[in-house]
């Protein structure tokens, strides 16, 4: 049995098949993580969710922004950009039901290997979080994603405001504010600010910011985070986190890691990626 975790897909379902034959997975015996965004962009995202929702529970999935996109568009809460892939998907015949399995997904997942806990999201978590306010705060937007209010909450979901945590936030400013740090945060302030408008490696923060994993005092750092989202940051293997969006759709890898014994002991996987789309 070999536990493994995947970045963002995107769409990009022959990169997925060939990773998966790649690492030798097999559904009966291994569990795999895909860590948000499995469309979009990419040729064949209806392809992606068809393949997560066969395999059982043998692959595991979260959200990640543009998973919320298309849920946001199948909704008419969020018209379609010009580098959307999803038409094909929101057209096809079982197009209920693999919504209907998305918005069933969470927005992060807790692991335990051998005792040691992984902690998994798409983007990243606020400093002033601990391990279980992260997974309280995603459970408050499941909730709300498998509930009737689900349209409303998507029409009030955009937006980059509040940019900070507080714990006496209500309604949409609180859903808005753990939907942005679980799926679009990549750089804030040392006090937790968060930031939307830089994408930048972390080697070129902008001033006055850093990326969220290095805040200092951040409450999840004795927790092991793998995340995804930040294409420009690449493979990040540290000891308390790892980054695995490698850019596939842009021509980049499909990257997996594999986890030995302990979740110190890592392996990386990679499949090289057609590009689908071009930065910029």
């Amino acid at each position: 049995m070999a536990l493994y975790c995947i970045g963002d897909v995107q769409g990009c379902d022959g990169a997925l098949e060939r990773l998966l034959d790649t690492i030798g997975f097999s559904a009966s015996r291994d569990t795999v993580y895909l860590l948000g965004d499995l469309v979009n962009r990419g040729p064949d995202s209806a392809a992606v969710l068809r393949r997560c929702m066969a395999a059982g529970d043998a692959i595991r999935c979260l959200l990640g922004n543009h998973d919320l996109h298309l849920l946001a568009a199948a909704h008419g809460a969020r018209a379609p950009s010009r580098r959307d892939t999803l038409g094909t998907l929101l057209n096809a015949p079982d197009a209920p039901a693999l919504l209907a399995w998305l918005q069933a997904q969470p927005l992060a997942r807790l692991h335990d290997h051998h005792g040691q806990q992984l902690l998994m999201v798409h983007a990243g978590v606020l400093p002033a979080w601990s391990t279980s306010d992260v997974l309280g705060r995603a459970d408050e937007v499941q909730a709300v994603l498998r509930s009737d209010a689900l349209p409303g909450f998507l029409h009030a979901m955009y937006g980059n405001t509040p940019d900070r945590w507080r714990d006496d936030l209500a309604g949409a400013d609180r859903l808005r504010v753990i939907v942005n740090a679980l799926t679009r945060l990549r750089f804030c302030t040392p006090s937790g600010v968060m930031d939307f408008e830089s994408s930048e490696a972390a080697s070129a923060a902008p001033p006055g910011l850093l990326p969220w994993f290095d805040a200092p005092g951040r409450r999840t750092a004795g927790t092991v985070v793998a995340f995804g989202h930040w294409s420009t940051l690449g493979w990040l293997n540290r000891s308390d986190v790892i980054g695995l969006d490698t850019g596939c759709v842009w021509g980049g890898c499909l990257t997996a890691v594999r986890f030995g014994a302990t979740l110190a002991d890592r392996e990386r996987l990679q499949v090289h990626c057609e590009q689908s789309q071009k930065p910029g």
